[in-house]
C-alpha cells in the first residue's frame, strides 16, 4: 500500500521521542523548565485533563479534512511544543506550552487510528496494528536507552537537548507520513448521507457497547504501569527490580513477537471479536495468577520467576486482542464519520487511564489481591461481551477480509471466450 513503509517508520522514530520523556516525565520536565516538582505535576494533571477535550474536535476534523493532514498538523505541534519546552521557564509560558502539547498529545491516538482505517483495508489492517505496535514499543524502549545513556555521560543538563531530539523525532516523523497516500471504499449503491455530527455514534448501540466493554479491557491495559509496581512494593514487598524486569520482559516481547502472533491470529481466519475476546482471556488468566501469587507470596526467586510467567501470560493478551480489538473498532466505524467513532472509541482508553491510579490504590488498600480480582472480571466480562456482540456489529467489521496484496496475487480463472458472431444472412 502506498507510503504504508513511511507510516511505520514515522511511527517508530516518534515513539523513541516519546519514550526519551515519559518514562521520566516529572524528572524531564523539572530540569528542562526549572520549576518545581509539585507545579509541574499539577501542571500536568491539569493540561492532560483538559486534553480529553480535543477528542471530539480531533475527531470532527479527521471527518472534514481526512486524517492525514490532522496528523501532519498533530506532529507539527507536538514538534513545537517540545522546541519551546526549554524556553518556558515560568508557570504561564511552561503551562501555555503543556496544554497545546497536551491536546496533540490526546488526539494523536484517534488520528493514527483514522489514517490506519484509510490506507489498509481488509485483514492489512490487522497486519498494520500490530507493525505499528511492535515498532512503537521498540522505540519507546529505545528512546528510554537513548536518554540513560545521554543522562549517564553528561548527567541533567543533556534534558535540555533530549527535548530537542522530541522535537526533531516528530518533525522527522511528520516528513515522513507526507508520504502516505490514502484508499478509500467506493460508495454503496444507495447510500445515504450519514446523520450529522455525533448523533450518528450516540444513536449506534452496537458501537457503544463495544466500546464499553473495551473500557473493560482498558483497564488491564493500566494495569502493568499503574498497579504493578505498587503491588511488588507493597503487597509482595519486593525490589523495585521486579518492576523494572516486569516492564523490560513486556517491551522485549511486543517489539519481537508481536507482529509474529498477530500473524500466526491473523492466518487462522478468526473473527475478530473471537480474537479480542482471547486476548481478554489471556489477560484474566494473568491476573488470576496474580492472586494466586499474592496469596501464596513465596520465596523472592520463586515470586521473580512466577512474576515473569504471568508478565509473558499478559504481554500475549496484549499482543492478541491490541491488532484485532483496534481493527474492529476501526472497520466498525462508518468511512464518512470514522473520526467521530474512533474519538468516541478512544474515550474508553482515556477514561480508564485516568480512573486506574485512584481506583486501583482504593482496593489495593482493602487488600492487594482485590484490583486484581476486580480486573479479571472485568477481562472476562469484555471477553463475554464481545463473543455477544457478533451478530450485531457489521459483518466487514467481525470477519476480516483478505488483504489487498493476497486478493491481488491470487490467482484468477480465466474468463471464457466469446461465442463467435454469427455470420451475416446472405
Amino acid at each position: 500500500m502506498a507510503g504504508e513503509r513511511a507510516l511505520l517508520v514515522g511511527a517508530g522514530i516518534s515513539a523513541v521521542g516519546t519514550g526519551m520523556y515519559v518514562p521520566f516525565s516529572l524528572v524531564f520536565f523539572h530540569h528542562v523548565t526549572g520549576l518545581s516538582f509539585a507545579l509541574v505535576g499539577l501542571v500536568m494533571t491539569v493540561t492532560g485533563l483538559a486534553g480529553l477535550a480535543a477528542l471530539p474536535l480531533a475527531g470532527a476534523a479527521v471527518d472534514r479534512f481526512g486524517a492525514k493532514p490532522v496528523v501532519l498538523a498533530l506532529y507539527g505541534v507536538r514538534a513545537l511544543g517540545f522546541a519551546l519546552y526549554p524556553f518556558a521557564g515560568s508557570l504561564p509560558a511552561f503551562a501555555a506550552v503543556a496544554l497545546v502539547t497536551a491536546l496533540a498529545d490526546r488526539s494523536f491516538p484517534v488520528v493514527q487510528q483514522s489514517l490506519i482505517g484509510e490506507v489498509a483495508r481488509g485483514a492489512d489492517r490487522d497486519r498494520l496494528q500490530a507493525s505499528l505496535r511492535a515498532l512503537q514499543n521498540a522505540g519507546m524502549g529505545a528512546g528510554a536507552l537513548v536518554v540513560s545513556g545521554v543522562l549517564a555521560l553528561w548527567g541533567t543538563a543533556a534534558f535540555t537537548y533530549t527535548v530537542w531530539g522530541n522535537a526533531l523525532a516528530f518533525a522527522l516523523a511528520g516528513l515522513l507520513v507526507r508520504r502516505v497516500r490514502a484508499v478509500h471504499d467506493a460508495p454503496r449503491a444507495g447510500a445515504g448521507r450519514p446523520a450529522a455530527g455525533y448523533r450518528m455514534v450516540l444513536h449506534d448501540r452496537p458501537f457503544l457497547a463495544l466500546t464499553a466493554a473495551n473500557f473493560l479491557t482498558a483497564l488491564g491495559y493500566a494495569a502493568l504501569s499503574v498497579l504493578f509496581p505498587l503491588y511488588i512494593a507493597t503487597w509482595l514487598h519486593g525490589p523495585d527490580s521486579l518492576t523494572g524486569a516486569a516492564f523490560t520482559l513486556n517491551t522485549a516481547l511486543c517489539a519481537g513477537i508481536g507482529v509474529l502472533v498477530a500473524g500466526r491470529v491473523r492466518r487462522s481466519g478468526a473473527r475478530r471479536t473471537r480474537s479480542a475476546a482471547l486476548g481478554a482471556l489471556l489477560f484474566a488468566g494473568a491476573f488470576a495468577g496474580q492472586i494466586v501469587l499474592g496469596t501464596v507470596r513465596p520465596g523472592q526467586t520463586a515470586t521473580l520467576v512466577a512474576l515473569m510467567v504471568i508478565v509473558v501470560v499478559y504481554t500475549l493478551g496484549e499482543l492478541v486482542h491490541s491488532p484485532s480489538g483496534g481493527a474492529l473498532s476501526v472497520s466498525a466505524a462508518p468511512e464518512a464519520v470514522r473520526g467521530r467513532y474512533l474519538a468516541t472509541y478512544q474515550v474508553s482508553y482515556s477514561l480508564a487511564t485516568a480512573l486506574a491510579p485512584s481506583l486501583f490504590t482504593a482496593l489495593l488498600a482493602v487488600d492487594g489481591r482485590l484490583p486484581w480480582a476486580v480486573l479479571a472480571v472485568a477481562a472476562a466480562g469484555a471477553a463475554l461481551a464481545l463473543v455477544r456482540l457478533e451478530r450485531r456489529l457489521p459483518a466487514e467489521a467481525v470477519y476480516p477480509q483478505p488483504s489487498v496484496v493476497a486478493a491481488a496475487s491470487a490467482p484468477r480463472t480465466p474468463a471464457p471466450m466469446p461465442a463467435p458472431a454469427p455470420a451475416p444472412a446472405v
